[in-house]
């Protein structure tokens, strides 16, 4: 019996699988020695089925931000801009009248280069702060202070750790655009950051911002990796920062807690109204709050942002396995001076890391291993929208009452 091949069929099917193999557009790279300039990308030629989105890259001129390269996402509705410059941070993000953002005393998009963390007692980080969601992290986060490590000698030794780390300024080595030929046809930019120096941590990020065409939510996937020989403790706080529209007088932080903790003893006298704006106050001194969020039975939880008409609102939904703490950073001050709250998932609070080492809450990487993070962002534009993730965190807190501390954790 004989089996007859059709050569064009097997043509057919063999074109459709490469068909179905992801876009991959290279737009910087060490490896390749490659930096593309302007670039733009359209749905009409990569996936003709779903056309209206688009990928550009940009590059910025002039002052501080001469050099700072963007990737600007447009999924059709809703669009974000990534800072390979910049740790691959995301400048704003936007959907309809709603602005993912905030109003920077800090105009200019920074160019590392420009930055020096060690100014002002370790508060250089706060030169180039602008972003709505910027990184702090990798080797540590939080406040500038005094810490130990063991030197090149293998003694022990003491440096001074700046506000937040250094991740969100160092430029990016790799990024790459990604979209799926196939539905739900997901655009991805991926990037990866290198945090590393010679007797001293060697920890890699590689971040994942993507997003659906249509879509009014987008997602945040990071792994950090251990590259270096000995055990090396790491930090991630994600700083996501928003003010008008969202952030107004009588605007609500939602989300289900065991425990609110206040940072200090300022913050301690306003605890009972943690979770309350009030509008923009000149002279404001900041209140932050550490949170113990309650999850799922999947192990996930989701904190929202709404404003005073509740028809207007951010979620950001994610495990409280990888992102077991949340810090909620309240600075109602002047418009001038930047009218701004941060909702701040993290793996630890943001004392200084020899704090944080003491109260158990400083994480490590084996040699080679890995920690992985996802956050789930959505913007509610609607009433019932805005009404229904509402009712998730409700649902998610009907398993315990929370505990409102009224003092803040001893530290020392």
């Amino acid at each position: 019996m004989k089996t007859i091949v059709n050569l064009s069929a097997v043509a057919a099917v063999s074109l459709a699988a490469a068909n179905a193999e992801p876009f991959r557009a290279s737009l910087i790279s060490v490896e390749k020695n490659l930096r593309v300039g302007a670039l733009e990308i359209s749905g009409k030629k990569i996936t003709p089925q779903s056309p209206k989105w688009s990928v550009r890259k940009i590059t910025l001129h002039g002052g501080k931000q001469e050099g700072v390269e963007l990737v600007v996402v447009d999924n059709g509705k809703l669009q974000f801009t990534v800072v390979p410059t910049r740790g691959m941070g995301v400048l704003e993000a936007k959907l309809g009248d709603v602005r993912l953002g905030w109003h920077s005393p800090v105009k200019e998009v920074v160019h590392p280069r420009h930055i020096n963390l060690q100014s002002r007692g370790g508060l250089g980080w706060l030169e180039g702060f602008n972003e709505w969601m910027v990184r702090c992290g990798l080797e540590s986060n939080g406040h500038p202070g005094t810490d130990k490590f063991i030197n090149n000698v293998g003694d022990e030794a003491t440096m001074e750790l700046t506000l937040h780390g250094k991740i969100a300024n160092i430029p990016a080595s790799e990024v790459e655009v990604v979209v799926d030929r196939e539905p739900p046809y997901r655009i991805s930019v991926r990037g990866r950051v290198d945090e590393r120096m010679f007797y001293g941590p060697k920890l890699e990020l590689w971040t994942e911002i993507s997003t659906e065409p249509g879509s009014s939510e987008f997602r945040i996937a990071d792994t950090i990796t251990n590259r270096g020989a000995p055990e090396q403790e790491f930090e991630m706080l994600y700083h996501a920062n928003y003010s008008s529209p969202l952030l107004e007088a009588g605007a609500t932080f939602l989300a289900p807690v065991s425990r609110v903790i206040p940072f200090n003893d300022h913050a301690a006298k306003s605890v009972k109204d943690y979770a309350i704006y009030a509008a923009p106050k000149a002279g404001f001194i900041e209140q932050v709050y550490c949170l113990h969020p309650l999850a799922d039975a999947q192990g996930r939880t989701v904190i929202v942002l709404a404003n005073k008409a509740r028809d207007r609102a951010v979620s950001m939904s994610f495990s409280v396995k990888e992102l077991p703490y949340v810090t909620l950073w309240k600075n109602t001050a002047s418009e001038g001076e930047g009218y701004v709250t941060g909702l701040e998932p993290g793996t630890n609070f943001p004392n200084n890391r020899r704090i944080e080492r003491k109260l158990g809450r400083v994480p490590k990487l084996a040699p080679g291993a890995s920690w992985s993070a996802t956050i789930d962002y959505a913007i509610h534009t609607d009433a019932p929208s805005v009404s229904k993730i509402m009712e998730r965190v409700a649902a998610i807190q009907r398993a315990k009452q929370p505990v409102i501390e009224e003092k803040s954790e001893k530290k020392d």
